[in-house]
């Protein structure tokens, strides 16, 4: 079993996962401004490296985000998932405009992708990859690596603000049902009575 201490390693983990690197190079040839591929296909990998499993966990859907105020047509989302069809159509692709997401989720607008990634539910699942003109793996971690690596599962302070969000967070918790899957995944809850 792998061990992982930090951004670094993770970089290293996915420069190693062909299927992850196909993905990430499937992303890139869209040009899509300010793109990310992010959440569970970070997460997922970290956690069952760090359980030691020899086959890959499924994943829903591969989220693919960018930013761009300047076409902010769903269809345009549906175009590009269709795209990466094209390229890999054995990836479960869901494509989303971060410069639309809040009108979707009735919140003030992000400011960028990273904006969006900052304020998913999970510190453990705000994380994004993506590859550079060069094509090195950049990552981005608005609240860091640690709780992802130590497999703890907390809310982001965005989650945390509100009564409606904490609820957000608890009923994705149940949904989600991660320890079912990765057994040593420590889940940490908002108390909601207040």
């Amino acid at each position: 079993m792998m061990m992982i201490k930090n951004e670094k390693d993770i970089i290293q983990l996915i420069k190693e996962d062909e299927w992850m690197m196909n993905i990430l190079r499937a992303v890139k040839s869209l040009n899509l401004p300010d793109w990310w591929v992010c959440a569970g296909f970070v997460r997922s990998k970290i956690w069952d490296t760090l359980h030691g499993f020899k086959e890959r966990t499924p994943i829903p859907d591969i989220d693919v985000i960018y930013f761009d105020d300047t076409n902010m047509e769903e269809l345009e989302e549906k175009r590009l998932e269709i795209r990466l069809r094209n390229i890999l159509p054995d990836i479960p692709w869901s494509v989303k405009n971060e410069a639309r997401m809040h009108i979707v989720n009735n919140i003030p607008p992000y400011s960028s992708s990273v904006d969006a990634i900052s304020k998913f539910p999970e510190t453990a699942t705000s994380l994004g990859v993506k590859l550079d003109e060069m094509n090195d793996i950049i990552l981005v971690a608005p609240w860091g690596v640690d709780d992802v690596i130590n497999l703890e599962v907390k809310p982001t302070p965005y989650f945390q603000e509100s009564k409606e969000r904490a609820q957000i967070y608890e009923e994705r918790i149940i949904k989600k049902n991660w320890k079912d899957i990765w057994y040593k995944v420590n889940v940490f809850h908002i108390d909601t009575s207040y």
